[in-house]
């Protein structure tokens, strides 16, 4: 009997386990036996690496092939484990000498012609590798870009299964790969490429609105949820647009957990492996539950918008019009961070840290002055009823908007801020937030935990008496009272003070309870 033995990696949403593939070439009837939980794709792999051994110019054994893939009581699904599984059977047959892919990881799907095809995932693939303790992996040319993005890891990339063995054989690579291209280049394991924001996105660009605009500010300081109420034309999508722009860039670590959730979904756009800007994400109102927070069959479970969103903006506007369970399932990723989706094969993680944002009408009829609605008192109240008091509850900045007047339209523009303006400030107060909350495991003020933020971080008596009497009256709640402290210290940090006074409280109180049910 000879037995070689590779690695692979097998993906539950963004979490990957490290696979050992072994395979064993014993007597027997010819064939290949797969074992190891394989779903139909992974099943389906017996005919590909056939074919692509084949026209490779490689010898198939003649002989009864076992490929086993450990852990075995661990469902494995996909075809990312073709490239794992051919390298593992040529190195049984000694076709590849065994010590020379023994510490290999291999992450790919093979055409029928020895092509090695992109897939999706490579990226939280080869963390999961690098997290394991794997130095080396093997990934197909088209996704090395995204594969270089891990440090310290080193990638081999191939175009074909043909290229691949010359290279475990220390041979010259094929005639017809000798000029290609090797990967994009990075720099300190990084790509220098990014996602850039709309040149013509301008938070100048808003008439009015100087409370909205403030609002904004405060919550891309702080990471705040937003929700804006008004008549149709007033600006509402027009500031939800323009609040990627005043976010800075995300952070090393945090832009590779970003583009590892696309890297999965498939959405990374081509030439740019890395997403270096917060996302922003705007579903349609006829959105699914599950298109919003996720899932998908058992065999392949996808993030929904809310993990795209994650670390960037999730902007619904006309929020009543969405269906009352897709709107209320966020309330568990609001308070968590994070959607699990539960099927019986197991439970997939997708990350979903996001800002939300929501707009509304104040009824069905849309009427831009509320003197030519036609709509019902009646009518009106179940139409804004549609957005739970529930969700209304986790949502830190409430404002009702009103058309800008014609002064504010003609004459507005001399005192309107320029995004970059107001992004510097932002700026400012997140390091002091940054600076405020070093040592934990936190990086903005929405995301401390009430209980954390009420022992630690509650200002002073003078400054929260107000809130005490929101509280006691039954006007806010509990849940109500941490998102008003959370605003409080944002404020403080935009103002620079080192603690939130009582107008800082006073302010995040009036933001809270500014649009009621």
């Amino acid at each position: 009997m000879t037995l070689a033995k590779t690695r692979s990696v097998s993906l539950v949403g963004v979490d990957g386990l490290v696979v050992d593939v072994e395979a064993a070439i014993t007597s027997g009837v010819p064939g290949l036996h797969l074992v190891g939980l394989p779903d139909t794709a992974l099943s389906e792999a017996r005919d590909r690496v056939r074919a692509a051994i084949f026209n490779s110019g490689e010898d198939w054994p003649n002989r009864h092939v076992t490929v086993s893939l450990f852990p075995a009581s661990v469902p494995k699904k996909g075809s990312t484990f073709d490239l794992a599984i051919a390298i593992a059977l040529l190195a049984a047959a000694e076709a590849v000498p065994p010590r020379a892919c023994a510490d290999l990881v291999l992450i790919g799907e093979l055409g029928l012609d020895g092509r090695l095809r992109p897939i999706q995932g490579v990226l939280p693939a080869v963390l999961a590798a690098a997290n394991n303790g794997c130095q080396t992996v093997v990934v197909p040319q088209a996704n090395a870009a995204e594969a270089e993005l891990v440090p310290d890891m080193k990638v081999i990339s191939a175009r074909t299964l043909r290229a691949l063995l010359c290279l475990l054989r220390d041979q010259p690579p094929p005639i017809e790969e000798e000029q290609d291209e090797g990967p994009p280049s990075t720099a300190d394991g990084y790509s220098v490429r990014r996602h850039d924001i709309p040149p013509d996105l301008d938070l100048a660009d808003v008439r009015g609105q100087a409370e909205a605009r403030r609002a904004l500010e405060i919550s891309a300081a702080g990471g705040h949820h937003l929700f804006f109420a008004g008549p149709p034309g007033c600006g509402k999508t027009m500031l939800a647009e323009r609040l990627p722009t005043l976010m800075p860039p995300l952070e090393p670590d945090v832009a590779l957990e970003v583009t590892a959730i696309h890297s999965v979904a498939g959405t990374l756009r081509p030439g740019q492996p890395l997403i270096v800007q917060p996302p922003f994400y705007a579903p349609h109102h006829s959105a699914s539950r599950a298109s919003l927070v996720g899932g998908g069959s058992g065999r392949v479970l996808q993030p929904g918008a809310v993990s795209l969103a994650h670390r960037g903006i999730l902007f619904l506007d006309e929020a009543p019009e969405f269906l009352a369970g897709t709107l209320d399932a966020l309330r568990q990723p609001l308070e968590e961070g994070e959607v699990r989706i539960s099927r019986i094969e197991g439970m997939a993680r997708f990350p979903a840290r996001f800002t939300l944002v929501l707009a509304a009408n104040p009824c069905p009829c849309a009427a831009a002055k509320q003197i030519d609605c036609s709509c019902a008192p009646g009518a009106r109240r179940k139409y804004a009823s549609r957005v739970s008091g529930p969700l209304l509850d986790r949502i830190d900045l409430k404002l009702e908007l009103a058309p800008a007047s014609r002064a504010e339209l003609r004459y507005d523009l001399e005192f309107a801020e320029s995004s970059k303006v107001v992004a510097e400030r932002v700026l400012l107060a997140r390091e002091r937030t940054l600076s405020r909350l070093a040592g934990t495991p936190w990086r903005s003020n929405s995301e401390i935990p009430g209980p954390e933020l009420r022992r630690r971080f509650t200002p002073s008596s003078e400054a929260m008496q107000g809130a005490d009497q929101a509280l006691q009256r039954g006007a806010l709640s509990a849940r109500g009272l941490d998102r008003v402290l959370r605003v409080a210290w944002t404020l403080a940090d935009l103002a620079g003070r080192d603690e939130p006074g009582s107008d800082d409280v006073g302010g995040a109180l009036a933001l809270w309870s500014a649009v009621r049910q």
